[in-house]
């Protein structure tokens, strides 16, 4: 599968001396649900405002969804962003505005017509289990479902990644389990999911690909652990079966420049 998103020899220090990723390297395919799990302060949020550009790396190179944003204008940035969803601890809702507007708020922002909006917004709505309350204010909602009105606006763009920070945060455990389950569910569809949390709980229960960062470092990936006991499992087999097929070598990807 391709790279969705890369991080080669990816490190951040911020202007206070703080090193908040060091030399990180990692792929993420399109298409794959991954927990990344750490502490506070490890380096998880420094980690999210690179891929989204909110911060650009010291050293390294990023490519996101085809893109080197190590590299990317300031101007290039929004037209990033349309291809990312993201589900906020907080919400970020307006209040003012009904659900159906502030699922219609994203849309619209792009410049969406409006036969587009009253098609593909209570659509989302329904799949997040919301239509029928399309008219009601953020405010006379419950907090699990202020995240489902959020996750429905990540969502109405059809993003190729969703980008959720903490977003069981606020909400009672069994709304946490739902909320995972429902994002489990778009991933299933082809949309790439990143969660940070610190809910081992639920990371356990889903059995996803888990990076975990400490001090600013990639110290665990379940996926390259996997890939090294099928790597042994393989050689192990390869010493009795000498006319095995050779394994093939990855080729290395062309980094892309913008």
């Amino acid at each position: 599968m391709d790279s969705i998103i890369e991080f080669k020899n990816v490190s951040k220090t911020y202007d206070s001396g703080t090193h908040a990723l060091n030399n990180a390297s990692l792929e993420i395919e399109k298409g794959e649900f991954v927990f990344i799990v750490g502490a506070s302060g490890a380096g998880k949020s420094t980690f999210l405002k690179l891929i989204m550009h909110e911060e650009v790396p010291s050293r390294g190179t990023i490519i996101v969804n085809g893109i080197n944003v190590s590299k990317l204008r300031r101007s290039k940035v929004p037209y990033l962003r349309r291809n990312m969803g993201i589900v906020f601890q907080d919400f970020r809702l307006i209040d003012k505005m009904t659900v159906y507007d502030n699922v219609a708020f994203a849309m619209r922002a792009i410049g969406s017509s409006a036969s587009a909006v009253r098609k593909r917004v209570p659509y989302i709505l329904e799949l997040v289990g919301l239509k029928h309350k399309a008219n009601r204010r953020p405010s006379e909602l419950s907090g699990g479902e202020q995240q489902r009105v959020s996750l429905a606006r990540a969502l109405v763009n059809n993003p190729a990644i969703i980008i959720a920070d903490e977003p069981t945060g606020n909400i009672d455990p069994e709304m946490s389990f739902e909320i995972i389950e429902l994002l489990s569910e778009i991933n299933a569809q082809g949309t790439t999911i990143l969660v940070v949390t610190h809910e081992h709980d639920l990371v356990r229960h889903f059995n996803k690909r888990v990076i975990e960062i400490e001090k600013g470092r990639v110290i665990s990936d379940t996926k390259e652990d996997a890939a090294e006991m099928d790597l042994s499992f393989s050689t192990s087999e390869l010493r009795f079966e000498s006319d095995s097929p050779a394994l093939d070598t990855p080729s290395v990807k062309e980094e892309v420049t913008e």
